[in-house]
């Protein structure tokens, strides 16, 4: 419901960054004091806002009517800032309709440039004027009307007089491979409409996939991401009622070539492993991937035909620490098959340790379970 949806869901957060720009007359407003969701519930009733700086220490935050695709504008890192910009100015794609889109193409699908809608050459029109709220800027495409084929715009061709933009809906814009592991798209809501909650926020759903602690997981803003290995991408909603839902993606038609495939060592963590080994360490023989019987799973080959779950052959399909498999042992679900030996060409003998790792020196920064080591200096 509306009540638990946060005002930072309509913005795009870059940690560590700021946008410089020339000076302006009259400057943008000086910081004033307040949380990122306060300074993002400042902006969003601002038509001149576009963006904010927030600095977390003081919380202090600034905005901005200008965002990184604006004229003479930089972006440059700060370690004291979060720079918070509006999705709508950022998107290249289109959210329903895309009545709210406000990004900068500025030519039709057929190719034709746009008309400046301030313009009244060669198409007069009075119909639709340039205003703060309408967002009718510069030549680019918009959709001012509601047009169901999405934004448009006045073309400079005197023989057409308005053309769609053809601009991508977001759920279309970018496909995902596989199980959705490494889609980055933007869509953010879930596939039946309920908007999703952001990743770095634990309301209403408390959860344990912070971005801080899954940097390589592209837990951005409320985007719809997979990072525990589900069937596809899935995002927590903002409905207290339901707490996480798949999301709609369209699947990519070329499957990508598998990396690091190996048949008698593994690599890495041995998500490329497909070898035929198919007992644990201690000779318990693997249950097959299509049984649930002793242990029911949701790896199901048929769901995930890129981890090659054939037979009870030992697998990754979670990104673990190594090849595992479920045991045909009702009082063991899982074990690892730290049997299978690791390529020649993996092991450094600066990243292994004796006895107890006392004098370990290497350089490994994540668990076991991937997640990212504090610094030891930090406090937090």
């Amino acid at each position: 419901s509306p009540g638990h949806r946060s005002p930072l869901n309509d913005f795009q957060r870059l940690r560590a960054t700021e946008l410089l720009a020339a000076p302006v007359d009259p400057p943008p407003p000086l910081p004033e004091q307040g949380t990122a969701e306060q300074c993002a519930q400042r902006c969003a009733t601002s038509l001149a806002c576009r963006a904010f700086h927030h600095d977390q220490q003081s919380q202090l935050c600034q905005l901005l009517p200008w965002t990184q695709h604006s004229p003479r504008i930089q972006l440059q890192k700060n370690i004291h800032y979060d720079l918070y910009q509006k999705k709508d100015f950022l998107r290249d794609c289109i959210v329903g309709d895309g009545s709210s889109y406000r990004g900068t193409r500025a030519t039709t699908e057929k190719g034709l440039r746009c008309q400046h809608w301030q313009a009244t050459t060669p198409h007069d029109h009075s119909r639709f004027l340039p205003s703060p709220r309408n967002g009718l800027e510069e030549n680019y495409c918009r959709n001012p009307d509601r047009d169901k084929r999405g934004p448009w715009c006045y073309t400079v061709d005197p023989n057409v007089r308005h053309q769609s933009c053809g601009i991508k809906k977001c759920e279309d814009a970018v496909c995902m491979t596989c199980n959705g592991e490494d889609y980055r798209g933007t869509v953010d809501h879930t596939e039946s409409g309920i908007e999703c909650q952001r990743w770095d926020l634990q309301h209403p759903h408390k959860h344990p996939y912070h971005p801080n602690k899954y940097p390589d997981k592209g837990l951005d803003d409320n985007y719809c991401r997979n990072p525990d290995s589900s069937e596809r991408p899935w995002c927590y909603t903002t409905d207290p009622g339901r707490e996480r839902e798949y999301c709609h993606i369209r699947v990519c038609k070329k499957r990508p070539r598998p990396v690091n495939v190996t048949s008698s060592c593994f690599r890495g963590k041995g998500e490329g492993y497909r070898g035929r080994v198919n007992v644990t360490v201690s000779g318990i023989p693997c249950q097959r991937w299509d049984s649930q019987v002793p242990h029911k799973h949701h790896f199901v080959p048929e769901k995930y035909p890129c981890k090659d779950l054939q037979e009870n052959y030992c697998r990754n399909p979670d990104g673990s620490e190594a090849p595992w498999c479920f045991t045909s042992r009702p009082t063991i679900r899982i074990a690892f098959c730290f049997h299978i030996r690791r390529c020649p060409d993996e092991q450094d003998a600066e990243e292994c340790y004796h006895g107890h790792g006392k004098h370990y020196h290497g350089h490994v920064s994540k668990t076991r379970k991937g997640i990212t080591c504090q610094p030891w200096a930090a406090q937090t």
